[in-house]
């Protein structure tokens, strides 16, 4: 019997500070450093598994606009640390706060995001972010989502794994 999709991005964990929430993924992948960071620090590879940068000026204090693909809209920020292939954060208006990738040697992904809002967007962000390393171990496994693939997401596998981490 296969392994649950799901399962293949590890659960992420949570910390909450008042209204203040930091999740946490840990993700071990089997590709070069080089292939990762074009994935989480390029306007063409983050297309592929999270969202458009209509906007990316790869440097401390440069100007970035996210747009969701899947429907959560477009959000404008700045980008709050930036080491060429080790940090990438971006920090946005709106309810995605701040997003850091931290790539470490043998492909370590230490991701956190940190956000105000309540317990019930702490549960939503933790299954959005999990729904999402599943499409970027797609792309980095040479299947990026497209435009017509976006066009086509439902919120199933999204639903589902949000009542996982409810249940936790």
């Amino acid at each position: 019997m296969t392994e649950p999709r799901e399962n293949l991005v590890p659960a992420g964990i949570s910390r909450t500070d008042g209204t203040v929430h930091t999740l946490f993924f840990t993700l071990r992948l089997p590709h070069p450093v080089e292939q990762v960071w074009r994935a989480v620090a390029t306007p063409e590879g983050l297309e592929g598994w999270l969202a458009a940068a209509d906007v990316l000026e790869p440097r401390l204090g440069g100007a970035v606009t996210l747009r969701w693909l899947n429907g959560g809209g477009a959000h404008q920020g700045r980008i709050t640390a930036w080491d060429v292939e080790r940090v990438a954060e971006y920090t946005l208006g709106g309810v995605h706060g701040r997003i850091r990738c931290h790539l470490e040697p043998a492909t370590t992904l230490r991701f956190t995001n940190e956000f105000d809002g309540d317990d019930a967007l702490r549960l939503d962000c933790l299954a959005g972010w999990h729904d999402h390393f599943l499409h970027l171990l797609d792309a980095l496994d040479g299947r990026p989502m497209t435009g017509e693939a976006w066009q086509a997401w439902t919120p199933e596998r999204w639903r589902s794994l949000r009542e996982r981490y409810a249940a936790r």
